[in-house]
Formats: structure tokens, sequence, C-alpha cells
């Protein structure tokens, strides 16, 4: 039922959000907010997180929806304060992440006018509209409720990203009659097409060694996505975002670099909520675009490539790679349906002893990859097994989308196929506003880490207890790499001057730990988990010493 309240502007998006289920705010005051950020003052069942950066306030919203499951949202003031929060926009729109972004505008009088007031764009909701799923002005201050709930249904409907939603200046600051609603609790989905499922059976039921990928659209669907692989018999792997919807220690469950050995006699693959890029771009070229399997792509292995079932949400996926069978349905749906359907059809039970002996020549073949391994295994054995790892683009980041096993779903911590620099660090402090009772581990270079090194403050100001492992070559790693081995060492860009991190450490009131080998790591980790503090481990790395991880993801 509908109540109409007199209130600013400010604060009906704010209840308007609490509705629709935020409980968490993280961002940075402006002129242009203040009305949002009085109402949160005023609201303290609404924790409000004040970052040192836009970036940093919309990579830790990300950081709590990934965590979740449940919407993200952030405010931050328009023009510039927007542009900064972009690069996690775009990782949330390509990691299928739910975000609201709460923002302003310049006077109503001025709208569209071009006289430059301040942090005026020519078109902000133009602007984001090429980066997220939405972006929309509340004109009428009265219908908030309305605006903010239809966004949430734009966000959260098909396949999920972030929206945005701007009040003009004194628009947001004025008193109004504003009708609040309850939140929204609409949710589209597709209708499933039986026969689809009946198709997609009938493949699986000719069908001997299957595999199974799962990406950030299986998250919610770990338990039917469990079952289907259980009754299968089926190798279940994943490369980054879907990590954990299937546990890498049950007896389906496989690293992706098990999964590449496997492939080779892989006679059918069910893709759920993937884009299949490690299928169809990182095992056959990334320089090349296939939208589908091309003939005789297994060559001298084996002429045919695999038959490929796809359940998928977006129907543009099935134009986008093109499968034998395509499901559009929610994962969950989807997987239910087609369990149901597998068990009238029957089907021939894969091999577990095969899986089996490939996850153990892959874990010896992998332990080459050194000092990286070690220091994961090392996070893998004191983290709690429902603790969550963060990545980075970094040499242990690389490495642990196969080197670092993952059982519990949302507990691996992705930028997706966006791969942004320095995400990790801030984007860990939202996994642990959202989980404070949870471990969190954050793995980041030297480069990246200094991309949003302040938001130490935050971590400190918010208590928030994230333990951010460093390792420090004194370089882009990667950059190095590339310039050594494929430009004659036409060394550019990539050797670093850093900080004394423990001084930072220190300057911060953080926590700051330094070593040398995966022995003395050990205990210091588990000591900084067991004290829930803002801590640093620093792992010096020598410069050109880590070996190439690349091997087991190109496959």
């Amino acid at each position: 039922m509908s109540k109409t309240k007199k209130m600013t502007g400010g604060e009906a998006m704010v209840l308007s959000a609490k509705a629709n289920g935020i409980d968490t705010v993280f961002g940075l005051p402006g002129a242009q907010t203040y009305p949002i950020f009085d109402a949160l003052y005023n609201l303290p069942e609404i924790k409000t997180i004040i970052s040192r950066h836009e970036q940093g306030a919309a990579y830790m919203a990300y950081g709590y929806s990934k965590a979740t499951g449940k919407p993200g949202a952030f405010s931050v003031v328009p023009g510039p304060g927007v542009l900064n929060t972009t690069a996690a926009l775009c990782t949330a729109a390509g990691g299928n992440v739910p975000l609201l972004c709460m923002t302003g505008q310049v006077p109503a009088e001025f709208l569209g006018k071009g006289r430059g007031h301040l942090h005026e764009l020519s078109s902000q909701t133009g602007t984001l509209e090429t980066i997220i799923k939405y972006a929309g002005h509340i004109s009428d201050p009265s219908q908030t409720s309305s605006f903010i709930n239809d966004a949430f249904r734009k966000m959260q409907s098909g396949r999920p990203g972030p929206v945005s939603v701007e009040m003009c200046w004194d628009t947001m600051a004025q008193q109004w009659d504003v009708e609040m609603l309850p939140g929204n609790q609409v949710i589209d989905k597709p209708d499933i097409d039986k026969d689809s499922i009946k198709e997609a059976a009938e493949l699986i039921s000719k069908s001997k060694n299957i595999m199974i990928m799962s990406g950030a659209g299986a998250q919610h669907a770990s338990e039917e996505v469990r079952e289907l692989s259980s009754l299968l018999g089926a190798a279940s792997t994943s490369l980054r975002s879907g990590r954990g919807v299937v546990s890498e220690d049950s007896d389906v469950g496989v690293s992706s670099a098990a999964a590449r050995k496997l492939w080779n006699s892989t006679d059918l693959l069910i893709g759920i909520g993937s884009r299949l890029e490690m299928q169809y771009m990182r095992w056959l070229s990334m320089m090349k675009y296939y939208d589908r399997s091309p003939p005789g792509w297994m060559g001298s292995v084996r002429p045919n490539a695999p038959k490929l079932i796809r359940i998928d949400i977006d129907p543009e996926e099935m134009t986008r790679l093109k499968p034998d069978v395509g499901i559009i349905a929610d994962s969950v749906d989807g997987v239910s349906e087609l369990i149901k359907m597998i068990e009238k059809k029957g089907f021939k039970k894969g091999d577990l002893d095969r899986i089996s002996a490939v996850k153990a020549k892959m874990r010896t073949a992998i332990e080459k990859i050194q000092p990286q391994v070690s220091y994961l295994d090392v996070i893998r054995d004191v983290l709690p097994r429902d603790g969550f790892f963060v990545e980075e683009l970094c040499q242990a980041g690389f490495t642990s989308y196969y080197g670092f096993p993952v059982y519990e779903p949302r507990t691996y911590v992705s930028s997706g196929y966006q791969g942004t620099l320095g995400f990790g660090f801030p984007t860990a402090l939202g996994v642990k506003a959202a989980m404070p009772d949870k471990s969190v581990v954050s793995i980041i270079g030297d480069g990246g880490f200094m991309f949003a090194m302040p938001e130490l403050s935050t971590a400190v100001q918010h208590k928030l207890g994230v333990i951010t492992v460093l390792f420090n070559n004194n370089s882009f790693g990667n950059v190095r790499r590339d310039q050594k081995d494929r430009f004659q060492s036409n060394i550019i860009g990539a050797d670093l001057t850093n900080p004394d991190f423990m001084k930072t450490a220190e300057s911060f009131g953080v926590d700051g730990y330094q070593v040398k080998s995966p022995s003395e790591f050990k205990p210091i980790l588990a000591k900084a988990i067991e004290k829930d503090h803002p801590a640093i481990i620093e792992v010096l790395i020598e410069k050109d010493s880590e070996t190439n991880p690349w091997k087991y993801i190109h496959g």
C-alpha cells in the first residue's frame, strides 16, 4: 500500500533504495548529493561507508554485490564523480553485477543549457548508457519511489547489471509530497521452451564425456548445477566468475587446467550462465572470432568438435555463440527442468576415475608455477573454507585462476573479462563490509595496489579487516615479461619505484608484515586472519623470477 509523505528528493531516493533491500551505501558526499547523505545520516539502519575516491566507492559496492548476490549501492557527485566510477561500472556490466548508482545533476533550470555549471556533462545519462544497463533522470520527485522500483526491475531482470538514477541539485534539496511504495517485487524471467529441454536431454543421452562450464550467471544456481554434475558424472569447471558453483574438492569439480586435459575427449559441453570465453577464445584464439565450433577444431585428436548446449537468460547469447541447443532461462529454472527431463530420457554416467586421474596429474603439473602456487597453497590452507579470496591482475592472481581451489559459491571474487587492474583491494573492502564475520584475503601486485592505496584509510576508519597480500616485484610483471619476450627487451613503463610499504602501513594504522618465503608467510597469514584487523603482508619477489602462468590459461 502506498503512502504519501513530505520529504526531500534525496530522502525519497534513499528510502526507495531501502525499500528495495539496500542496507549499505558506499560513497563520497558532495554539493549535489548532500540531501542523499543527510537522509543516510537519519537512517542509521543503512550502513554508510565513505571511501577516499569515487572509483573505490563503486568497487566496494561491486564487492558487496559479488559476495551477497544482492544489489550493491553507491552515491557520488555527478560529472567527474560519476566518470571516476566508470571502470567499476564497466566491470559490473561485464560481470552481470546489479549495482545502483545514486547521483545528482546541475540545477533544473540549467539542465541541457550547456552553461558550464559545476560538474555538468552534455548528457550524463547518455554517457552512462554506453556502459551500463540503464540510466534515468528523476524529473518528478513525487514519483521517485515508482521510478527507483522500475530501475531495480531493470537491474535484476534478464542479465543483471548496473543502473544509475539522477536528480537535479535543487530538486533533490526541496520538499515534495512523495508517494512511497513497497519495493519492487517483479523480476522478469523468460518462459522456458520445453522443446529445447527435450532436445538438450536427447543430446545428453547420446553423450559419454560431458563437461559443464559455469559462469557468473550460475552462482545463484549452485545447488542445481552441483546436482546436474553429480547426476551425469560430468566434469564441472569455470575460468573465473563461476568458480565455487561446484566445489573443486568434489568428485566432479575440476580446475580450468584439468578441464583443458579433459577437453580432448569431451563430446558435449553444457554452458550455464557463461560466455564460454575459455573454450571458444582462450583454447581457440583470442584474435579470431568464432560464433560456433569450427569444423575439424580438434584436429588430429578428434575430427569433430564437442556438441554445445547453452543455458543462459540472455537470448542474445545464442547469437553471439551459436549452440546446438539453446535454452533461454534463468540458470535455476533451466537446470532444474533439464534434470527432470534427463531422468526421464536416461543418460550415460561419466567416468569419475578418469576425472580424478586428470585432476591429480594436473595438480602435479601446475606445481611448476613458482613461487605463485606455493603462496596460493598457503592461503588455501589457512583461509577458512567459506572465506573470501579476491583475485587481482598479478602473477599470483593469474595463477589463482587454476591454482587456487574454490569450494563455495561467491567466495572467489574476480573482475571477469574486463580485467581491471587495481580493482581487487577496494572490491575486497566491499566484500568485508558485506560479510564482516568472514575472512577476506585480497591478493594484489605492487602496481595494482597503488591504484587504490588511499582506501587503506577507509579500511581503518570503518574497521574492515581485509588481509592484503601484496606481491612486490617492483614492476608490472606481465608487461615486463611481454616486453622482454616479444619486444627485444625494450622495457618501457614496466619498472616501478615504490614507497616503503611497511612504513606506509604504519602511517595508515594498518598492520604490516614482510615475508620472503611461503614458510614465513603461513604463520603470519594465520595471525592476521585471527586478528581480523586491516593488514598488509608484503611478499618480496625478485624481479623476473615468477614462472609464466599463462600456459595453463590459454591451454
